[in-house]
């Protein structure tokens, strides 16, 4: 499996070769439905909260009596259906949260980058230059790779600072270090873009491990 090489200019300049272990696996559609469904499930708060009748202000005494008035019998201002009363059967804070085993995750990773490697999404960019950070010199790299507007991934070094404060704040673009690179990213991005061969490398070990 091979992706092509460019310059941050966007003139191509080869191919480099991708490891058949990582970029050339078997799909797994049910796995990557389970590792992204727990993905986003960890990404839930759960901190939604609705009082009862029980905790909402008021009550303590019959609105009126039982009998004779002609209205509904009541028995407090804090019953459901009453305005401003208590919310019956409504949420209460709770976990999401789940675990998938690491090698789960990096079988589902593995799959998500064969998939855009078999459909030529995987663009390796020779050198990624930021001297400092400037959203343009981002902006530029994409457009000369014909990527500007699309939903792009763009993987990373955890100490390439200047690219990452560069790029964040460009449409469509995220930016993720190589590793927390994970199954969701992949597939929730039309283009993988690696800031270089090396960082293509850094993936194939730690997928690999």
């Amino acid at each position: 499996m091979k992706a092509k090489i460019f310059s941050d200019q966007g003139s191509h300049k080869g191919d480099v070769e991708l490891s058949d272990a990582v970029f050339n696996v078997e799909g797994h559609d049910a796995l990557l439905h389970q590792v992204v469904t727990s993905y986003l499930a960890n990404q839930r708060q759960g901190t939604s909260k609705t009082k009862t009748r029980a905790e909402a202000s008021g009550g303590g005494t019959k609105p009126w009596k039982q009998k004779g008035t002609g209205r509904a019998r009541a028995g407090s201002n804090t019953s459901p259906v009453w305005v401003r009363g208590g919310k019956a059967h409504g949420p209460t804070p709770r976990d999401y949260y789940s675990t998938i085993p690491p090698k789960m995750k990096r079988l589902a990773l593995k799959s998500a980058l064969s998939s855009r490697a078999r459909d030529s999404k995987i663009v390796v960019v020779d050198h990624i230059v930021c001297g400092s950070p400037k959203t343009r010199s981002i902006v530029d790299l994409l457009k000369s790779l014909s990527l500007l507007g699309k939903k792009n991934l763009l993987v990373i070094d955890k100490n390439d600072k200047n690219v990452y404060l560069s790029g964040r704040n460009v449409k469509g673009l995220e930016i993720r270090p190589y590793s927390q690179l994970c199954a969701y990213d992949v597939l929730n991005s039309e283009n993988i873009v690696f800031s270089s061969q090396d960082i293509v490398k850094k993936v194939e070990e730690a997928v690999q491990r």
